[in-house]
């Protein structure tokens, strides 16, 4: 009897594991759920919001600083009120057009995916929509990157420096305000 309890355990463990083995052998598995495949909820949402989504990472993290963060650490800034008026209006403008280009986008993969649904796509359909959502997705990553161009040239040196200290970005040597070194960009000069 032991060997018959232990031999069932046995096969249950092995059991759960080819089950655990074959879920991940398949990432894609419970993605057929969504209402557009090839974006999640929470991707849909951010674009039809015009969030960032780690788009403009290179200038984030280059020290040049957008509009959103740029008012989430306003008070350790010191921003004047004319530079938190035209922050403001920077982020609200940006936002505006980032959400008509994902609505834009939410549509494509939209009309991409029932294209697929309904059988009836080519390959001249999947290459037209792809490259529509591939120029959308371009122009969306430039707006979020341009507009950090625009808030680097509303802050003053320090303020730069201030930011990148609120922000946690230590990594890179910051020299002193007032020590006669240029603490922006390298090659950047306003």
């Amino acid at each position: 009897m032991r060997r018959v309890i232990a031999f069932s355990g046995l096969v249950g463990a092995s059991l759960a594991l080819v089950m655990s083995a074959s879920a991940a052998a398949n990432p894609y598995s419970g993605l057929q759920e969504r209402e557009i495949k090839a974006l999640s909820a929470q991707e849909t949402e951010d674009l039809l919001e015009g969030r960032g989504m780690g788009m403009a990472l290179p200038a984030e993290l280059h020290g040049y600083p957008g509009p959103l963060h740029v008012l989430e650490v306003a008070a350790e800034l010191g921003l004047t009120s004319e530079q938190r008026r035209e922050t403001e209006r920077l982020f609200e403008t940006m936002r505006e057009q980032a959400r008509q280009l994902g609505r834009r986008i939410v549509e494509r993969e939209r009309e991409l995916d029932e294209r697929f649904a309904e059988g009836a796509i080519s390959s001249d359909t999947i290459e037209t929509l792809t490259v529509a959502i591939g120029e959308l997705r371009g122009r969306l990553r430039h707006l979020h990157l341009s507009y950090h161009l625009k808030m680097d040239a509303l802050l003053s040196e320090e303020q730069k420096v201030r930011y990148r200290q609120a922000r946690g970005y230590h990594g890179e040597a910051e020299d002193s305000p007032g020590d006669g070194h240029h603490h922006g960009h390298p090659g950047h000069h306003h």
